[in-house]
């Protein structure tokens, strides 16, 4: 059963927390980053980014420590305050397409984690794995939740509008336009009846930052070995979550764009693709595919529509059937020679959520010479896959909600 807790998070006060929050460090140009660092000194960006106070790019363990030395200073400022009670944090976004997400900032346990309860989807890299535990065992903190779906559950559901109609603790809009409310639960009962509701829930799922609750299940193992006391009540046995309804949470796809041809023609990269699609060109107007095992493909000016050859409909597992491995072991690989998604410098990804414009003007421009594209992913895809013990490959899916950096922080 999910074991989903209060926890007591540190936070921005409410006068500063507009100038805290911030995107992923990697998510901003760096452009974007030098001007939030110089005009804001309250961005959470000086906190994962402390060598700016030097003028110098600090790597490795000694950036670690000065992250760390940063977080301590937002402390004694007064700009963080630590809750003094366990608390549910009721998180609201309302994004500039007016979608809308609605769940509960927690602590997730590190022993569903191990024990499955909580299922994942996709592979993670080892060594990104190590890197990130190692920096969460020297900050002693985490900033950025692991996003968690759930069943629909009515009673929770119930719990959160209800909470939602008292003034928020927090509302906040960024410049993307994306307004965040934010409401602290700590009476007794309504927490009860939350946990509870989670426990009755046999799985739970990942559905974005397979590396971030990797880290941390690791960084749990290796506390709890080194701990001769342990009780399981520490704070490592946990890490922060944002858990989300699956009927809120949005999945888009990602386009692929590719450098060249792998030394083909293009009247010879065509034919090889004849032998497993039916292909119609469709001149120069946009096209997206709009079912299962239909691609969308952008080559020397024009747009084409790809079809799975029915005949080639013998998929035996679920991630057989997956769009993205599809397109893997019928073009990616044996055509255009990439066999290594995660490292091969020829292949790009643009997630779905921009327009199909954007491929085509990589391409246009002679960075890329080819760009698919195809349909999101599913909820009972991805719950198929975790359940099956299947990995997605790198860059199926681009999900929302993205949380903002600095607003809960959970600390070890």
């Amino acid at each position: 059963m999910a074991k989903i807790r209060p926890f007591k998070a540190v936070r921005p006060t409410r006068d500063k927390v507009s100038l805290v929050a911030s995107r992923s460090y990697q998510t901003y140009t760096q452009a974007e980053r030098e001007a939030r660092l110089d005009y804001n000194p309250f961005s959470f960006l000086h906190i994962v980014n402390p060598g700016y106070k030097y003028a110098r790019e600090i790597t490795g363990t000694e950036r670690y420590q000065l992250v760390r030395n940063r977080y301590l200073e937002f402390k004694e400022d007064s700009i963080f305050v630590h809750d003094k009670t366990p608390s549910y944090y009721i998180y609201k976004i309302v994004d500039r397409d007016h979608q809308v997400f609605n769940g509960i900032v927690a602590a997730a346990s590190a022993e569903d984690y191990e024990k499955d309860i909580i299922r994942k989807h996709e592979d993670t890299i080892e060594y990104r794995e190590r890197i990130f535990k190692d920096y969460l065992k020297t900050v002693g903190f985490n900033a950025e939740p692991v996003l968690l779906t759930y069943p629909d559950n009515n009673v929770i559901s119930t719990i959160i509008k209800d909470i939602q109609n008292t003034r928020a603790e927090f509302e906040f809009t960024t410049t993307y336009r994306d307004t965040h409310y934010l409401w602290k639960l700590e009476e007794p009962e309504l927490l009860n009846i939350i946990e509870k509701e989670f426990d009755s829930m046999p799985t739970v799922y990942i559905a974005d930052g397979h590396h971030r609750s990797a880290s941390s299940y690791l960084l749990y193992k290796e506390e709890k070995a080194a701990n001769p006391n342990h009780t399981g009540h520490e704070s490592y046995n946990q890490f922060m979550s944002f858990l989300i309804p699956e009927s809120e949470l949005r999945i888009h796809e990602f386009n692929r764009l590719v450098k060249d041809l792998n030394g083909l023609t293009k009247e010879e990269f065509l034919i090889q693709l004849d032998t497993i699609y039916r292909i119609e060109n469709r001149g120069i107007m946009p096209y997206k595919p709009s079912k299962k095992h239909h691609f969308s493909m952008y080559l020397d000016g024009e747009f084409y529509s790809l079809y799975l050859r029915k005949s080639l409909y013998n998929f035996k597992t679920a991630l057989d059937a997956l769009d993205a491995q599809i397109l893997y072991y019928t073009i990616l690989d044996p055509i255009l020679g990439i066999s290594d998604l995660r490292n091969d410098v020829r292949i790009d990804y643009i997630n779905g959520k921009k327009d199909i414009i954007n491929v085509k003007d990589r391409i246009d421009s002679g960075e890329f010479a080819v760009g698919f594209g195809m349909v999101p992913v599913d909820i009972n895809e991805m719950k198929q896959m975790a359940d099956d013990g299947l990995k997605m490959p790198p860059k199926s899916t681009f999900i929302e909600p993205k949380l903002r950096s600095g607003v809960t922080i959970y600390e070890f």
